[in-house]
Parts: structure tokens; sequence; C-alpha cells
């Protein structure tokens, strides 16, 4: 014989109560067989409502076995707030600093080392493309896809970080040794020393040669003692050997050996200028004068007496003196001059 069961419900909106007789004769009760006895008692659908028995809440698929139920249970209703969450809704409370709080902390992707290491020997330290001929690198060692340079400097777009780079004569034309068969995989590399055979792809030092322009191992460099070229035989120093993707202390010792070039070059270039006026300063190599004008025009320093030359002392042939002199020095005199409103420096009876 069944014992009854019975489950007391209370109203959501009120302190009413009621107590629901269960079938003795029914076995398993589901959501929608209790659905159908509270809204005989509730009157209204009960859609907008969760329902817990005995603080178990219940859904649709839910199958309660009426023995196992005690003599007296208690169901409560529950009304179901609109966009809760979790639901799919909205509660129209959320703002858009809430989302991006969510990333705030967010830790960045680890970069794979292996492929930052092949980036660099294998693409363009510029615009990031692939290497592909022709080749170049700068003074410090970085590649560089000549093209992509040349067009940064005609464009003046060069970042900060080359601004050292100032023309043709600040890059080197390099000759790189493709590996036979090539496939084209970008996680691989694509050459290698034409001596040792090593790839070209940061696990070894590579050192370029400012003279020949041929890239090749320093393994290859240190085993086959050489001061020409392995591959053409041109003449190498050591002054032209430039490692490439150097260290921090191998690019440093770079930058250095760069600027005392440079400066040695405005040094020349400072000496070299054009004298004026036609007049022209012969020292004898190797001694350092110190100048100190004499009245003879002459110039004197460290006990050198050095004799200033002009245009006009040394007419060629069937050429007159002061002609001779106007081709490095001007013949007109300020005087033969006169400014009007509308033309310049034009000779008097001219205008």
């Amino acid at each position: 014989m069944h014992s009854r069961r019975q489950i007391i419900v209370k109203s959501p909106y009120s302190q009413q109560t009621v107590a629901l007789q269960l079938d003795p004769s029914q076995s398993v009760l589901t959501l929608s067989g209790l659905t159908s006895l509270l809204e005989s008692w509730q009157r209204q659908s009960l859609s907008d409502f969760s329902i817990a028995l005995n603080e178990r809440p219940l859904n649709a698929s839910t199958r309660i076995q009426v023995s196992n139920l005690p003599s007296v249970s208690m169901l409560a209703l529950y009304p179901r707030l609109v966009g809760g969450g979790g639901d799919g809704g909205a509660t129209e409370a959320e703002s858009r600093d809430c989302y991006l709080n969510m990333y705030a902390e967010k830790k960045p992707d680890k970069v794979d080392p292996n492929e930052q290491r092949l980036s660099k020997w294998l693409n363009c330290a510029l615009s990031n493309e692939p290497l592909a001929e022709p080749c170049v690198i700068d003074l410090l060692g970085n590649l560089f896809n000549k093209e992509a340079l040349v067009n940064a400097l005609l464009l003046k777009r060069l970042p900060k970080q080359f601004s050292y780079i100032k023309g043709l004569k600040d890059m080197v034309n390099i000759k790189l040794a493709e590996v036979a068969g090539f496939d084209g995989d970008t996680t691989s590399a694509k050459f290698q020393c034409p001596v040792s055979g090593l790839g070209f792809n940061g696990k070894y030092k590579f050192f370029a040669l400012r003279g020949c322009g041929h890239v090749m191992s320093a393994k290859a460099l240190k085993e086959v003692k050489s001061r020409s070229c392995l591959v053409c035989h041109a003449d190498v120093k050591d002054s032209d050997k430039i490692v490439i993707n150097g260290t921090e202390e191998e690019v440093g010792l770079l930058r250095e050996r760069m600027e005392e070039e440079k400066a040695n070059l405005r040094e020349k270039k400072g000496a070299s200028k054009k004298s004026k006026n036609g007049v022209a300063v012969v020292v004898d190599a190797g001694v350092k004068v110190g100048k100190r004008q004499m009245d003879d025009g002459n110039v004197s320093g460290n006990g050198v007496t050095v004799k200033k030359f002009k245009a006009g002392d040394a007419v060629p042939v069937n050429a007159t003196k002061e002609v001779y002199a106007s081709l490095f020095t001007s013949s007109k005199k300020k005087s033969d001059f006169r400014e009007t409103y509308s033309c310049r420096s034009l000779p008097l009876g001219r205008n």
C-alpha cells in the first residue's frame, strides 16, 4: 500500500500556502506534471518561475521518484529576473569597461625564440619580408633587401634606429649562397656558407667581406687561414670583416669603427678643400705647419717657410696673365656694377 505524499507550496507574492496531495499510484513525477498541479492552484502560467523541490532546482528533464520523497516536501517558486545573467539576457548595467578589464591583465602570448631568431636571419630588418637578391648589410651588420632600404632612403621614411644610414656608401652589397634544392620552406635556412655548408640561420656566426661582398661562416674563416676571400680570392683585411647580427658587444665595436671611419673621412674632406682665389699652399708631406702670414704673402710655421703660388705665376705659353688668372678668380670689380629696381649686377653700359 502506498503511503500518502504531500507537497507544501508557498506563494511567491504572499504568505499563503497550500498543500498538494500526490496520487499514491503515481510512481514518477515530472516537472510538466508538477506544473499542471501548480497552475490549477495558481491559476496562471508558471513559465516565468523557477521551481525548486526541497531546495533542489528542477528542469524539464528532471524525473522525481515519488516513493523517495518524504511524507511532506517543500516546493518554492522563484520569479525569473529579466536578463539576470547567464541566460543570454542583458541587465543594461554592463559597461564597456567591464569587457576591457576582462582582457586588461591578459598575458601576451609567448614568442617562440627559434622563430624570433630565424626571422632576424631570413627576413629584411626594415620590411620584414624574406631576404631576396639583391641584399645588403649596413656597417653594423643588419640585413636588408636593397630595394626596401633604398626606397626608404628616397622617401625619407627610414626609422630612427637606422638614422646612421645616409646613402649607398653606408651599405655593403653582399652575395649569399643559396641552399641547393631549397623548396621555399620559411622555417628553414635559405642560404648557407659556400665553404663549410653551415646554414645561415643564426646558430652559427657569419661574416660579410666588405671588399667582395661574399658571406661565409666564422668556422670556415678560422679553419682555412688565408688573407684572401675563400671564394673569389680577393684580398681581405681584418677591418673588412663585418659580423652579421652580432652580439651587443660586437655591434658596439662595429659602431666605434664606423664612427672612426666617418671622422677620418670628414678630416680628409676638410684637408682637400679647393683653395680660394686661385691660391694653393704647397706643404712637404709629413710636415705639420703652424701657419703665420708673412709680409711677402708666404706662410711660415715650425721653422718652415711655405711659398704661396698664384695662378698668374705659371701662365701657359701664348696666354695673357690677366685672362689666365680670370679662370680661377673673379675679374669683375664691384665698382663696375650697380642695381636697379628691375635688374641686378649688370655692368655699366649694358643696362
